[in-house]
């Protein structure tokens, strides 16, 4: 298993981007549950015949899809050692919790929080909702009501309290509406506000609906700032963001699900200035960190506001003085999961093995790449650049001019899927002021710039060969 693993790593360049799934793999996951096994010898070839050709394509230097992570070799084989470990990291008296503590010091530390209390959790949706989680309940105690006794329901002995709302831009990760709805605020809690034209957002525009919004009994609680939005890239004015909060007394989350990271970078860090202002941050591990799924951290600024938020007590699982337990469990204190694997072990054999300073390097290759990308779409009469691109997601076109405006949408929407289905690379798509944009977001250390010159030549024969869309 491993020599095979380390195989089809080593052979990525040479496979293509993405392969469809024929019929007969596909009807190869439609039976039921075996009574009797197979053993593991067939099993796995099982797993080398239908599973290993057909990825998503996410480990291949040409995929530029979403934002998905890439994974290492040294990431692959942590994973398995924490697998054969199983440890529980709930807290306990081990190695893996001081591993995890080392961890999140480490990551507190690189992203100025010096300090914060923090948490490794699956994704940047769960560490933003964490965020928003504690923000909830250190504001409304601000307010006067207990929101974990009493969660956001009107009881009829007790005085009634207006509803919380937050805000972050339109251009806000979906995550916010899944917390809004998880949390009991609901979506008409999140309260989504302009971008101006570098999809950023606007503060103005903020500062009105906050003053709207008080004005008609709301209680603003928080505010949303995004470092790397998911459609362009952008980052919002965090700096200002994180003023404003600190003179309304709102709490301050920013979302670095993937654009956080570049704070590690002296040159990029000017792009997300401001996110070491945060009450609460959450990023990924496994997009711009390199690592393999799954691995996001959210870091909280006063570690007893965060405690506050998710400590319980039970007899079974009171903390002792010596022994298995002792210390307690301060990891499901910071979160709602009890029941947690050991995350932690691939950020620290990756970090101990090639420092950080090699991550920093390889982000701002990244970076740089993509400043390349947009060199050759401007260079081209037939490409067009359809939103800034300040960080690693550009989103752009083929729109020769001699095509009408009218089928460019349905001209890029094809070239998208035939890159794909062709195997020459993975960007996704998304539509920007009603135009449908071929976007490449470049979180891959595989990446090299003739991998960015194969896309760029893939576009342009694909809209040749479909006839400009007319």
């Amino acid at each position: 298993m491993v020599d095979d693993m380390l195989a089809h790593l080593s052979s990525l360049r040479d496979q293509p981007a993405w392969r469809e799934m024929p019929p007969s793999v596909r009807a190869a996951f439609d039976g039921g549950a075996p009574r009797a096994g197979i053993g593991a010898a067939a099993a796995y070839e099982a797993f080398v015949r239908d599973v290993l050709p057909y990825p998503n394509g996410n480990l291949h230097p040409r995929f530029f899809g979403w934002v998905q992570g890439n994974g290492t070799p040294l990431g692959m084989m942590a994973d398995m050692l924490a697998a054969g470990l199983d440890p529980h990291l709930a807290g306990f008296n081990h190695a893996p919790a001081l591993v995890e503590r080392q961890v999140l010091d480490w990551l507190a530390a690189l992203m100025g929080m010096p300090g914060a209390s923090g948490l490794l959790v699956s994704g940047g949706t769960m560490a933003s909702t964490l965020g928003l989680a504690v923000a909830r309940v250190a504001k409304a105690r601000d307010l006067g009501f207990d929101a974990r006794e009493l969660g956001m329901q009107q009881w009829t002995d007790l005085p009634s309290h207006p509803p919380l709302v937050f805000y972050g831009s339109v251009e806000t990760h979906g995550w916010a509406r899944k917390a809004a709805e998880l949390l009991g605020l609901g979506n008409r809690a999140f309260r989504r506000v302009p971008v101006d034209a570098q999809y950023r957002l606007d503060i103005a525009a903020l500062e009105r609906a906050l003053d709207e919004d008080r004005a008609s009994g709301l209680t603003p609680f928080c505010v949303v700032g995004t470092a790397g939005t998911v459609n362009t890239g952008a980052s919002d004015d965090l700096a200002a963001l994180a003023a404003l909060c600190r003179r309304e007394k709102l709490w301050f989350h920013v979302d670095g699900a993937f654009g956080a990271l570049a704070y590690l970078s002296e040159s990029l860090r000017p792009l997300v200035a401001g996110l070491d202002q945060a009450d609460s941050l959450g990023f990924d591990l496994h997009k711009w960190g390199y690592l393999p799924f799954e691995c996001a951290c959210v870091l909280v600024r006063d570690p007893a506001i965060h405690t506050g938020a998710f400590a319980t007590t039970a007899s079974y699982l009171a903390g002792t003085t010596r022994g298995v337990i002792a210390g307690g469990l301060p990891f499901a204190d910071r979160g709602i999961e009890l029941t947690r694997g050991f995350k932690a072990l691939k950020v620290w054999m990756s970090f101990m093995a090639d420092g950080v300073d090699k991550l920093v390097r390889m982000i701002e290759q990244n970076v740089e790449q993509t400043r390349y990308l947009v060199a050759r779409i401007e260079a081209s009469e037939d490409l067009e650049l359809l939103a800034p691109a300040p960080l690693n997601i550009v989103c752009f076109r083929y729109a020769p001019p001699r095509a009408h405006e009218s089928d460019l949408n349905a001209l890029n929407e094809s070239i998208l899927v035939l890159l794909q289905e062709r195997g020459i690379a993975v960007p996704s798509g998304t539509t920007l002021g009603r135009r449908f944009a071929i976007r490449v977001a470049n979180t891959n250390h595989r990446t090299r710039r003739e991998d960015l010159d194969t896309l760029v030549r893939g576009v342009l024969e694909i809209g040749r060969e479909l006839g400009d869309g007319r």
